[in-house]
């Protein structure tokens, strides 16, 4: 269930749905909202399927794709294939991550969270360390 904060935010973008994936690099699964599922999906259709390692792609990266919708008390429904895969037991966390929300098992996201602690400094200067203050804006 979504809190009356996350609906909020989430307003705009309601009555479209959304889609909810497996994510490519964590045990965790992606929902996106149809506008911005549509601008990946236009992404991903630019690419040249007969090209191995472009179908091969793009089967792995739609695999357990799922339309899901809000429901008026504010709950989404994961299906049970995704629930397995992502781990997810009992409690989730909602993370925000730029346009789409991560969706992820309580006790996998703090320990996540907690193994990338101590790298995060190194891992922020290696991304961020050589970007100008300008571009920043």
């Amino acid at each position: 269930m979504m809190s009356s904060a996350f609906k909020k935010q989430l307003s705009s973008v309601l009555q479209d749905g959304f889609v909810i994936k497996r994510s490519v690099f964590q045990s965790c699964l992606e929902l996106y909202p149809m506008q911005e599922w549509s601008l990946m999906m236009g992404k991903i259709n630019k690419l040249n399927r007969f090209v191995k390692k472009n179908n091969d792609f793009i089967r792995r990266f739609t695999a357990g794709v799922k339309m899901v919708e809000m429901d008026a008390s504010g709950r989404v429904l994961i299906p049970k294939d995704l629930c397995q895969f992502a781990g997810i037991e009992k409690q989730v966390v909602l993370s925000s991550v730029g346009s789409i929300i991560e969706i992820w098992d309580k006790d996998k996201y703090e320990k996540v969270i907690d193994d990338t602690v101590v790298d995060f400094a190194d891992l922020a200067e290696e991304v961020m360390g050589n970007i100008g203050v300008d571009e920043l804006s």
